[in-house]
């Protein structure tokens, strides 16, 4: 089951199996967000890793870079963190204010084309904690995002906007 549209066109809270999840899609002005984007697409360290997946040893259809306290680890990769940038902690605040909740990293992907993306995956590495809350911030091309039930299969799809 596959659905669009209606649960993102709030901007509260929603339950979803096993979860909440909050939308905003305008989180950042476009003004807010074309100046993120040029900066952190300049600024941040990218860079393409490999990982392994079902034992083979593949680069990652992106570029990433880590930003945090901790080191992160997952599919057979560490990431050492690199200091959080200005605009990255005021991003995080920012997160921080709308979830009420405190973040201690960051993930950032680089997408560089309609090619480049990210597989299915839970976010149960031990460094997340036992429920780990995540926020997801979009900066350039509109991207689909989506999330499936581990158990049922069920899909909520939807496209985020620059600066959602």
């Amino acid at each position: 089951m596959q659905g669009q549209g209606d649960l993102f066109e709030s901007t509260d809270w929603q339950e979803v199996r096993q979860g909440k999840l909050f939308y905003q899609p305008n989180f950042l002005s476009q003004q807010e967000a074309d100046t993120y984007f040029s900066t952190l697409m300049s600024t941040l360290p990218w860079q393409q890793e490999r990982i392994t997946i079902f034992g083979k040893s593949v680069l990652q259809p992106r570029l990433q870079t880590w930003h945090g306290d901790a080191p992160y680890t997952y599919s057979g990769l560490t990431m050492a963190p690199h200091p959080w940038t200005s605009e990255l902690s005021s991003l995080k605040a920012r997160c921080e204010s709308l979830a009420n909740t405190p973040f201690n990293s960051v993930l950032a992907n680089l997408y560089r084309d309609g090619q480049d993306s990210m597989g299915w995956h839970q976010d149960n590495e031990p460094e997340l904690g036992r429920n780990p809350v995540i926020a997801s911030l979009n900066l350039g091309d509109t991207r689909r995002f989506v999330l499936r039930n581990l158990h049922c299969k069920t899909q909520i799809e939807y496209e985020l906007g620059h600066g959602a």
